[in-house]
C-alpha cells in the first residue's frame, strides 16, 4: 500500500510514509536529478518562481566541485601562486625561498570542503523550501523519478513540470594494459590526497593536467607532463600553453609532447608505477594522474524508459530543455556545451527562468538571444581561468575559431610588460594578452590573457564580448592606473595603430 503526497500542499516539504512494501509518492511542480552547484541553482530558481521543487543526490550535497574539483583544487593552488607572486616582489622574495608547508596546505584543503561533510549545504537546501531525497534516482517514465535510497527505502516521485538532468559528468579512464590494477589518480584523487608523492607522473595536458601540475609540483612532487598532442592547453590560444610549459619546465617539470602510453605496470599495486610509452620507452613515479577527459553521468539514469541512449550526452535547445521533449531539462556538464561549474550555473539560471516561465503560461521566444530564458553565453562568451603559475585566461573565440566561423577578423597582441602595473606587480613580469575583433562591426569577439594575476582581467573581456561594446566606446572605459587593467588600453591603442 502506498500513501501518495502533494508537496504543493507545503512548498516541498511534504512527507509521504510508506505502508508494507510500497513506495512513498510524492509529487512536486519539478524534480532536480543532482545537488551539485548545477542543480542547487535549478532549484533555487525555481523556487524563486514560486514552483515547489525536490532533488535528488547519491553523494555529498555539493557535488563534484565542492569537494573534488574547483574548491579543493584552488586550495591546494592558491599558496602555490602566492609564493610564486611574492618571488617577484622586492623586499618580500627574501621571506619565501623556503618549501611551503604541504601538511598546512593539505589541512587547509580539508577546511575548504568542509572535511567533506556538506551539513550546511543541506541547511541551505532547508532554508529555500526544497526538499531532499538522498539516494539513487532514475527516471521511470516521462515526469517520474524513482529513488532507491541508502537503506532500500524507494520515493516516486512526480513532476508537474519538469525534470531537470543535473548530474554532472565523470573522469575518463582510457583502455590501457594494466591500469585497473595500478590505482590510477583521476581528478578526485588528485584534489584529495592526503600525501604529497615524491615522483607524479600526469598524462594530459588539459586544464585539470595543468592545475595540478602547478599544485603539486609547488608541494615538492617531482613531476614528469605527458601529453599526445602538440602542446598544453590546446583549447587556448597557442602563446598561452606555450608560456605556462615553459613556466612549468624551468621550475623543474619534464613535459613530454606527442606521446602515446601503451601501458600502465604496477606491481602488486602498491608500489611505484611505471608508464610505458609507445616505442619502448617509459617513465616511473609513485602516482600517476591521468586527465584524460570526462563522460556524462548519465549512465544509470533510466534515460531508456523515456527513448534516450544510456551513458550519453543530452542534445538541448537553448532554453536547456531536451530535444524532443516539453517536460525533460539537462543542465550543466551532461549536456556537454560548455565543462564548467560558472556556466552551469549560469545554464541552471536560464533553465529555471524557462521552466517557470512555462508552468505559468508563457512560452519563452525561441531564438531571442542574451534573453533571461536563452543560453547564449554558451555559444558566444564561455569565460574560463586556469589556475596554473602564470594564470591562463580566455572567452569568447580564439583566433582559428573566430576564423573558422566565417568571421573578417583581426588579432592585435600586447606584451604585458609594456604595462605599468605589470612591473610593480612583479618584478620580470611575463603576460601576454590578445583580443580577437571582428572588423564588420568593430566588436571583441574574444580575448586570451597569460600572466601572474590575469584571472581578475577576464570579466572585463567577458563585459566586452557579452556587451558587443564597439571598439569606438570601449575607447572610454578608462582602466586606473597603475593596474594591470591597462592592458586594454594597450590592446585599443594596437588596433587603431
Amino acid at each position: 500500500m502506498t500513501r501518495t503526497v502533494d508537496a504543493g500542499q507545503d512548498h516541498g516539504h511534504g512527507h509521504g510514509q510508506t505502508h508494507g512494501h510500497g513506495a512513498e509518492e510524492s509529487t512536486y511542480d519539478v524534480v532536480v536529478l543532482g545537488a551539485g552547484p548545477v542543480g542547487e541553482n535549478v532549484a533555487d530558481r525555481v523556487r524563486a518562481a514560486g514552483l515547489t521543487a525536490a532533488i535528488v543526490e547519491a553523494e555529498l550535497i555539493g557535488g563534484e566541485c565542492s569537494y573534488w574539483a574547483c574548491m579543493p583544487s584552488k586550495a591546494l593552488l592558491r599558496p602555490a601562486i602566492a609564493r610564486s607572486d611574492a618571488r617577484k616582489v622586492a623586499g618580500l622574495r627574501e621571506s619565501v625561498y623556503g618549501p611551503l608547508d604541504a601538511l598546512e596546505v593539505l589541512r587547509h584543503r580539508d577546511t575548504v570542503v568542509g572535511h567533506w561533510k556538506d551539513d550546511g549545504q543541506v541547511d541551505w537546501l532547508d532554508s529555500i523550501g526544497v526538499r531532499l531525497f538522498r539516494g539513487h534516482g532514475r527516471l521511470a517514465g516521462p515526469r517520474r523519478v524513482a529513488v532507491t535510497g541508502p537503506e532500500g527505502d524507494e520515493h516516486v516521485l512526480t513532476a508537474r513540470h519538469a525534470v531537470a538532468v543535473c548530474t554532472g559528468s565523470r573522469a575518463v579512464l582510457p583502455d590501457l594494459p594494466g591500469l585497473p590494477g595500478a590505482r590510477p589518480w583521476t581528478s578526485r584523487e588528485a584534489t584529495s590526497s592526503d600525501r604529497v608523492p615524491a615522483r607524479l607522473t600526469v598524462v594530459g595536458g588539459g586544464v585539470v593536467g595543468v592545475e595540478m601540475a602547478t599544485a603539486w609540483q609547488a608541494l615538492g612532487a617531482k613531476v614528469t607532463l605527458l601529453v599526445r598532442g602538440g602542446g598544453l592547453l590546446p583549447r587556448m590560444e597557442p602563446f598561452v600553453g606555450e608560456r605556462v610549459a615553459a613556466a612549468l619546465a624551468m621550475r623543474g617539470a619534464d613535459i613530454r609532447t606527442g606521446v602515446d602510453v601503451a601501458a600502465v605496470v604496477r606491481d602488486g599495486g602498491t608500489g611505484p608505477v611505471t608508464v610505458v610509452l609507445e616505442g619502448g620507452d617509459h617513465v616511473e613515479g609513485d602516482e600517476v594522474l591521468f586527465a584524460t577527459g570526462r563522460a556524462p553521468r548519465t549512465e544509470d539514469l533510466g534515460l531508456e524508459t523515456v527513448g534516450l541512449a544510456p551513458g550519453s550526452w543530452l542534445d538541448v535547445d537553448d532554453s536547456l530543455r531536451v530535444t524532443g521533449t516539453d517536460w525533460l531539462y539537462a543542465v550543466g556538464d551532461v549536456n556537454h556545451r560548455a565543462l564548467l561549474t560558472h556556466q552551469g550555473k549560469y545554464q541552471a539560471r536560464i533553465a529555471g527562468a524557462a521552466i517557470g516561465a512555462r508552468a505559468h503560461g508563457t512560452e519563452p521566444a525561441a531564438g531571442e538571444s542574451w534573453s533571461a530564458h536563452t543560453a547564449t553565453a554558451d555559444h558566444a562568451a564561455v569565460p574560463q581561468v586556469v589556475f596554473c603559475d602564470p594564470e591562463a585566461a580566455a572567452v569568447g573565440l580564439s583566433l582559428a575559431e573566430a576564423e573558422r566561423a566565417g568571421h573578417r577578423v583581426r588579432a592585435v597582441d600586447v606584451d604585458m610588460r609594456q604595462v605599468a602595473g605589470a612591473g610593480l606587480y612583479a618584478q620580470g613580469y611575463q603576460g601576454q594578452a590578445r583580443m580577437v575583433v571582428d572588423l564588420e562591426r568593430e566588436v571583441v569577439l574574444g580575448a586570451s590573457f597569460v600572466g601572474p594575476g590575469i584571472g581578475e582581467l577576464l570579466h572585463s573581456a567577458t563585459v566586452a564580448v557579452v556587451g558587443e561594446v564597439p571598439i569606438s566606446r570601449l575607447w572610454h572605459a578608462v582602466p586606473s592606473y597603475p593596474t594591470l587593467s591597462e592592458t586594454w588600453l594597450r590592446l585599443l591603442e594596437a588596433y587603431r595603430g
